[in-house]
């Protein structure tokens, strides 16, 4: 039934966009265009090497060439030492598995979370480009809302950043296991996979462990202020975006807020905790700040553990 559904998005028609909607577009193409060329290129090389090496030609020995590369059945027909000639097969492929469930739709500050996923997006792909690597995209909710294969091209970049900013989800909650189940399936051979969530719906660690053995796999947690800590402002209604559930607070309860720091704290770390415990990488972002601060701590940690 899944299988159907993803088919049935895959090839769904290109949204229409009204000016606004190009513009933002425009305008996250271009920040994420200046990042890369100033921060984030000889980062990402760094970080992210090829697959391996992969074998170029055969030529005659010159002394100080790798003697361990010596082709020992050319060298015994022709007489003279001949070696193997390797070179890095650099290209890779990039896969964002991107939330697009209700609490995705959320923002208090600047911006909604889905914006600050569609910039993330944007800037990771256009590194990926500019070091020849394909890029793809998974939307989804609870279930896979759409499947981008991956390829090259600054236009797919301009889809990619499009999908995310128009997909409307009839669905609230999220379910992880869903799209990872899907990767695994439609990649076959081992990607760079970016997951991008708020992680509400966060269960299903087996399906993680698996795609974290499968693929290189970065948890990117996007957070809104106002789920990490309440102002003081009187009697609030509340709505659970992943159920719809409602429910009225009084924010001038001291021990009320502070109990719901604590425990939006707690959640956090935890999120943090298990992914680094399974060798996943986590980047924290906060919509109300920067987020090439912590993109670019990871990069430099990842170079560094190489």
């Amino acid at each position: 039934m899944t299988n159907d559904k993803t088919q049935t998005q895959t090839q769904k028609q290109p949204t229409l966009l009204n000016s606004e909607l190009i513009s933002q577009i425009k305008g996250i193409q271009i920040r994420a265009k200046h990042l890369v060329n100033n921060s984030f290129a000889g980062e990402y090389q760094s970080t992210f090497k090829g697959r391996g090496m992969e074998f170029d030609e055969i030529r005659e020995y010159i002394p100080g060439d790798d003697v361990r590369n010596i082709d020992w059945n050319v060298t015994a027909r022709t007489g003279k030492p001949f070696i193997k000639v390797f070179k890095d097969e650099r290209e890779l492929t990039v896969i964002f598995v991107v939330d697009v469930s209700a609490s995705s739709q959320f923002g208090t500050a600047v911006k909604f979370k889905n914006e600050v996923a569609a910039e993330i997006t944007a800037l990771l792909a256009y590194t990926a480009l500019r070091n020849n690597d394909k890029v793809g995209l998974i939307v989804f909710s609870d279930h896979v809302e759409h499947y981008v294969p991956p390829k090259k091209g600054r236009g797919h970049v301009w889809a990619l950043i499009r999908d995310i900013l128009t997909y409307k989800s009839t669905a609230r909650e999220t379910n992880i296991k869903v799209p990872l189940e899907f990767l695994n399936r439609v990649i076959k051979h081992k990607a760079i996979v970016f997951l991008i969530s708020d992680f509400q719906g966060l269960g299903h660690e087996n399906e993680i462990r698996v795609t974290g053995h499968r693929h290189d796999l970065i948890a990117i947690s996007i957070n809104d202020p106002r789920e990490l800590e309440l102002p003081n402002i009187g009697y609030i209604e509340l709505e659970d975006a992943e159920t719809g559930d409602f429910i009225l607070i009084n924010t001038n309860n001291n021990n009320l807020l502070k109990n719901y720091k604590t425990s939006a704290k707690k959640n956090l770390l935890q999120q943090k905790d298990f992914f680094q415990s399974n060798g996943i990488d986590f980047i924290d972002i906060n919509v109300a700040k920067s987020y090439t601060g912590p993109i670019v701590a990871f990069f430099k940690a990842r170079e560094f553990r190489r």
